[in-house]
């Protein structure tokens, strides 16, 4: 089911030559998203601390629903953080094998947040469009956790604050990245031919495993996707 555009930022040529629209976010909307809760997450949520994240999620629309990703401290250390997913919505929208995924994001700046776009269904099915932690300021994660594939990609136009273009296409035998229009990743591994999943976007909180935590003073954070849409050929 196609969905109106809600948090478009009205820039020109963002479009892919690819089959047609089959989804297109609109964060506001209740039938396309559900907010603060996952089942990629032990028991739906609102935590996750196994996988080195400071989460705590929350439904509050002011941390999703715009568009733009925020988390704010806690007294106890943990952080309310803004999530919304598919799974669950009364449109229930799932990616499918060869569909091509496309977004606009601005990146976050603070030490510690962990921005991503990504899949999930069942337990698994998970493709990572991309992960980002400032502390490595021009570099983003692109994961395959289906069939393997991962690569660290590094690019100058990669930069805390800076906006950023991916496109996932989404092959039976490959998948295949694009940052910024230059193409930048084809795992030939793919998702094989009867893959689905549905999309999730959040921004997490490293609690400093494997990356820093935030730095002391830092009361919030927050990422911006200004668009998000599906072609299906």
């Amino acid at each position: 089911m196609v969905g109106s555009t809600g948090t478009a930022d009205g820039s020109a040529n963002f479009s892919s030559p690819y089959g047609r629209p089959v989804f297109t976010a609109d964060f506001s909307s209740r039938d396309q998203w559900v907010a603060g809760r996952s089942w990629a997450y032990p028991d739906g949520g609102p935590t996750n601390p196994g996988d080195d994240k400071l989460d705590h999620l929350t439904e509050d629309p002011a941390y999703s629903r715009s568009g733009i990703f925020r988390a704010t401290r806690m007294p106890q250390g943990t952080w309310y953080t803004g999530l919304l997913t598919t799974e669950g919505s009364d449109d229930g929208f799932l990616l499918r094998t060869g569909d091509i995924l496309q977004a606009r994001v601005r990146l976050p700046r603070e030490t510690g947040a962990w921005p991503a776009i990504w899949t999930w269904r069942d337990g698994g099915n998970e493709i990572d469009m991309f992960e980002y932690h400032p502390d490595n300021p021009d570099l983003v994660e692109l994961s395959n956790h289906v069939n393997g594939g991962h690569r660290y990609y590094r690019h100058p136009s990669i930069r805390p604050g800076a906006p950023m273009d991916v496109e996932v296409t989404l092959g039976a035998r490959s998948v295949v990245w694009r940052i910024n229009g230059a193409r930048a990743y084809a795992d030939r591994a793919g998702v094989g031919r009867d893959w689905r999943a549905h999309l999730i976007v959040n921004l997490s909180v490293c609690a400093g495993r494997y990356h820093p935590p935030p730095e002391p003073d830092t009361a919030r954070m927050s990422y911006e996707v200004s668009r998000l849409r599906v072609y299906r050929p």
